[in-house]
C-alpha cells in the first residue's frame, strides 16, 4: 500500500543526506559533551535565539518546555511568570517493541551514547543505538533554534534500522496543561509559602543533581490553546493560544518525508494535551530515513497568527534543512567573531564559552526586552532584577553592544509604572522594582520576597549601566532622548529618598535592604549609598551634555553623602555600625561589590587590599553555600589588587561545582541547583573583560584602570572586537620579553 502520502512527500520534500563534505573541525573549547555516564546527573540544557527556546532532554526527542521572551501569565494572586509555550521539538519513533521517549534510559539500550551541545554553531546532536526488543535502530538527532531567522526553529531524527518492517513516528505539539498546585505567591508569606510546598509533597532543601530545588516555586505559566488543527495531506500542524490573562501566541509546524518513503498511513491527532502528526512506514534494512519537523512561534506584537506561522513553517521546509542550517550556523559564527580568548587554560576557555554561549543565546537585537534573570526560562519568574543592569549589560556592553542596548532601552520604555511606583512609596521620580515584570515593567516581587522593595540600589544601577551605554557608544541623540529621562527622574528619585544627618553634616539613605539580603530595613548600607552617589554625580554630566540645568541639589549629596569606614582597620563597613554583622548569608560581606567594574569605588591600594582581606575572612566565618553572583567578583578584586595568581585562583574556583554536567549550566550556589542564573555568567565574563585587563569604561574613554594581570601558566587573553564608540579592536594581554603583563591594542578596518 503507498497511498498519496508518499507522493506528495516527493513533490515538495527533498532527500535527506548526511553524506556532505565533513566541515571544518570545531574548537573543541566550543563542544560540550554528555555520555551514558551523565544519564543520572543530566541537569537541561536549553537552545535559544533571545527570542524563544526549547530545553534538551538526554535522548533528544522527548517533550520538552519552551518558552518565549516576555511572555507572561498574569493569573490573579499569583506574580507574572513565563508561559510555557506549547512544546515544539518532540518527535518519537517506534520501531515495533516500544516507543523511544517511553523506554528507560539504559546503557544498553541507549548504546553508544553521545550528545553534544555546539556553542559554535547553536546545535544540539544526540546520537545513539536504539536496541530494544529485538530491534536495533541507529539514531541521530540534531536541533536549533534559528539565529538568522528568528521565528524559526528546526528538528531532525535520522533513523538507520537494522531490520525490515513497519515503523511508527509521531512529531506532536505538546499542550501542557496548567501547573498545579499554583500558590496565591502575590500574597504568601515566607512562613505560608513554606508551609504551602511542602503540602504540596515538595520541598525548598537543597537537592541532588539534576533536581532544581526551587520548581516548586518558581513552576511555569500556563498557556491556554484557543484553537489547533492540522492538515494530514500537507503534513502541517497549527494552533493559536494566549498565555492566561496575557497575550497572545501562535504556533505551527511543517514535517518533511525522506523522499521515496514507503508510507502507509499518516493520520491527525487532536486532543487536550497533544496535537500531532501520527505517521506509519515501511522502512528498509540499513537505509538512512531522515525526519525533520521545522516550526515557526510568534506573539503579540512579535509575528502574526497561526496562519502566518503555517507560512513561515512551510517556507522553510521548502528552503530546507541544510540551508536553514547554514544560514543559523553562519549567523552564529559572526556572533563569536566578538571573543574572549585564552591560551594556557583549556578548562577555562570551555567555560567562558559556554558563558557567553549562554548569554548570546538569550539576547535580542532592536527590542526593549530586558533578559530574566535566568534566562528563558521559568527560574525567579523570567522577571528583571538588576542582574540585567550591573550583571548582564557589562559583559555584552564591549562585545556585543547592539545586544547590551535592549536593557537600558527596556528601563527607558517602562518608565511610567516606575514613576507611579515612586509615588506610591512617597518619593519622587522614577523607583524601579526590585523584581520588574519583563514586558510591562510592572512590580511583581513576590510577597514572601517583600522585604526586598528596599532593595533600593537597582535604581542606581539602572542610572549607571544608561551612563555606561552613552559612554561607550558616545550617541548623544540616544542620550538626549533615552538615557537622561531615566537618569535624571532616578537622581530626582535619590534626592527625595536621602535624609539629612545635620548632627554629623552628611547625607545618610535609611530603611534599604542591603546587597547582602539577610540585613533587611539597615541604615546606610554602603554599596547602596556609593551607587547612589555615583548615580547623582551622572545626572550632573548627563544634565550638561544634553543642555540641560542639573539640580544643584545632586552635587551637594553627592558629595557629602556617607559611607561607613572602619577608621581604626581602614576598610569599609557593610553598612552603618550600629547593625551588627553577625549573620550566616550567602555572602558574609557585600564588599567585593564595591569593586564591581560598574560601581568600582575609588579608594586608595590599602583600603582595597583591607576590604578584600575582610571579605575573605567574612566569607569564611559567615559564608554559607557562597552565591556565584558574590564569587565571581572575588576574580575581579583580585585583579584590582594586582594579584594574577590570585585572580587566576578564583577564576578556577568557579568551574567547581557552579557548572552542572554535561553543560556547563551554572546555578545560583553549589548546592541549591537554582539553574540558568544569567548574572553568574555574566559576572564571569566580567572577570576577563574589567578583571584581568583593569579596563574601565571612563568619561574619557576605555581607559588602563588597573595594570593587566594573568594567571601563571596562562600564555595570554585577547578579547577579539571589542567594540567601543564605533570603532573596534583586539585587546591582548600576554608577557614581553621582560616576563611583565603588558596589554596592547589593535584596531580592526572599519
Amino acid at each position: 500500500m503507498k497511498p498519496r502520502h508518499a507522493t506528495l512527500a516527493g513533490l515538495f520534500l527533498f532527500a535527506a543526506t548526511l553524506a556532505a563534505p565533513a566541515p571544518a573541525a570545531t574548537d573543541p573549547s566550543f563542544l560540550l559533551t554528555g555520555t551514558a555516564a551523565n544519564f543520572d546527573s543530566y541537569f537541561p540544557s536549553y537552545l535559544a535565539n533571545g527570542y524563544f527556546s526549547t530545553m534538551t532532554s538526554v535522548r533528544g526527542t522527548e517533550p520538552n518546555r519552551a518558552y518565549m521572551v516576555a511572555f507572561m501569565d498574569y493569573k490573579p494572586g499569583d506574580i507574572a511568570r513565563p508561559a510555557a509555550i506549547p512544546g515544539w521539538s518532540e518527535i518519537d519513533y517506534n520501531p515495533g517493541g516500544g516507543w523511544l521517549n517511553a523506554t528507560r534510559l539504559d546503557r544498553k539500550i541507549f548504546a553508544d551514547y553521545a550528545q553534544t551541545l555546539n556553542m559554535h554553531d547553536g546545535t544540539l546532536s544526540t546520537r545513539y543505538r536504539f536496541d530494544y526488543a529485538s530491534k536495533s535502530t541507529d539514531v541521530q538527532v540534531t536541533t536549533f533554534v534559528s539565529q538568522a531567522a528568528n521565528h524559526l526553529a528546526a528538528t531532525r531524527l535520522t533513523v538507520t534500522p537494522q531490520f525490515d518492517g513497519s515503523v511508527q513516528l509521531t512529531f506532536p505539539i505538546r499542550l501542557w496543561s496548567e501547573h498545579q498546585p499554583r500558590f496565591p505567591i502575590a500574597s504568601l508569606s515566607g512562613e505560608e509559602m513554606i508551609d504551602a510546598v511542602i503540602a504540596s509533597g515538595q520541598t525548598l532543601q537543597n537537592k541532588p543533581v539534576p533536581t532544581p530545588d526551587r520548581a516548586a516555586v518558581w513552576y511555569p505559566g500556563y498557556t491556554r490553546v484557543l484553537d489547533a488543527d492540522g492538515d494530514t495531506s500537507t503534513l502541517t500542524v497549527w494552533l493559536d493560544g494566549r498565555a492566561e490573562h496575557g497575550l497572545g501566541m501562535a504556533e505551527a509546524a511543517a514535517i518533511e518525508l525522506p523522499a521515496g518513503l514507503d508510507v502507509e498511513s499518516v493520520q491527525l491527532e487532536k486532543g487536550p494535551h497533544k496535537l500531532s502528526l501520527n505517521l506509519t512506514a515501511r522502512v528498509r534494512k540499513g537505509h538512512r530515513y531522515a525526519f525533520t519537523k521545522y516550526v515557526a512561534i510568534s506573539r503579540q506584537d512579535w509575528g502574526g497568527d497561526a496562519r502566518a506561522d503555517v507560512a513561515l513553517a512551510t517556507a522553510a521546509r521548502s528552503k530546507g534543512f541544510a540551508a536553514l542550517l547554514a544560514e543559523h550556523q553562519a549567523a552564529w559564527h559572526t556572533l563569536w567573531q566578538s571573543d574572549i580568548v585564552i591560551d594556557g587554560a583549556p578548562q577555562v576557555q570551555r567555560a567562558v564559552h559556554s558563558d557567553l554561549y549562554y548569554l548570546l543565546s538569550n539576547t535580542t537585537v532592536g527590542t526593549a526586552w530586558p533578559m530574566g534573570a535566568c534566562a528563558l526560562t521559568p527560574g525567579y519568574a523570567g522577571h528583571a532584577f538588576w542582574d540585567s543592569d550591573s550583571w548582564v549589560f557589562p559583559a555584552l556592553l564591549l562585545l556585543h553592544p547592539e545586544r547590551a542596548k535592549p536593557i537600558v532601552m527596556f528601563r527607558a520604555r517602562t518608565m511610567q509604572p516606575a514613576r507611579e511606583r515612586a509615588k506610591q512609596y512617597g518619593a519622587k521620580g522614577t523607583m524601579y522594582p526590585w523584581e520588574a515584570d519583563p514586558e510591562t515593567g510592572l512590580d511583581h516581587t513576590p510577597h514572601f520576597a517583600y522585604g526586598v522593595w528596599r532593595e533600593i540600589h537597582v535604581n542606581a544601577d539602572i542610572a549607571i549601566a544608561q551612563w555606561q551605554y552613552y559612554l561607550a557608544s558616545g550617541d548623544q541623540a540616544w542620550l538626549k532622548r533615552y538615557g537622561w529621562p531615566v537618569i535624571r527622574e532616578i537622581a530626582q528619585f535619590w534626592t527625595s529618598r536621602v535624609s539629612w544627618n545635620q548632627a554629623h553634616d552628611r547625607y545618610e539613605i535609611h530603611h534599604v535592604t542591603s546587597t547582602d539580603e539577610a540585613y533587611d530595613n539597615v541604615p546606610n548600607d554602603t554599596f547602596t549609598n556609593a551607587a547612589a552617589t555615583k548615580a547623582l554625580r551622572i545626572a550632573t554630566a548627563a544634565a550638561k551634555l544634553v543642555g540641560e540645568a542639573p539640580d544643584p541639589q545632586w552635587a551637594t549629596i553627592a558629595a557629602k553623602m556617607y559611607l561607613p569606614f572602619d577608621t581604626q582597620h581602614q576598610r569599609h563597613l557593610d553598612f552603618d555600625p550600629s547593625v551588627p554583622h553577625d549573620k550566616i548569608t550567602w555572602m558574609g560581606s557585600s564588599l567585593i561589590w564595591l569593586m564591581y567594574p560598574n560601581l568600582d569605588l575609588p579608594m586608595s591600594p590599602q583600603v582595597r587590599r583591607n576590604d578584600f582581606d575582610f571579605q575573605l575572612e567574612a566569607l569564611r566565618t559567615h559564608g554559607d553555600d557562597p552565591n556565584e553572583m558574590m564569587m565571581v567578583m572575588l576574580a575581579v578584586g583580585a585583579a584590582e589588587l594586582g594579584d594574577g595568581k590570585a585572580a587566576g585562583d578564583w577564576i578556577d574556583r568557579n568551574l567547581v561545582g557552579f557548572l552542572k554536567p554535561p553543560f556547563n549550566v551554572r546555578t545560583e550556589t553549589v548546592a541549591n541547583n537554582a539553574g540558568y542564573l544569567l548574572s553568574s555568567s555574566a559576572g564571569f565574563v566580567q572577570s576577563f573583560v574589567y578583571g584581568l585587563s583593569g579596563l574601565r569604561i571612563e568619561d574619557t574613554g576605555l581607559v588602563q584602570a588597573y595594570a593587566p594581570v594573568l594567571p601563571p601558566g596562562w600564555k595570554s587573553l585577547t578579547l577579539k572586537q571589542v567594540s567601543f564608540r564605533g570603532q573596534r579592536q583586539d585587546i591582548r594581554i600576554d608577557r614581553g620579553a621582560d616576563g611583565k603583563v603588558r596589554l596592547t591594542r589593535n584596531a580592526h578596518p572599519d
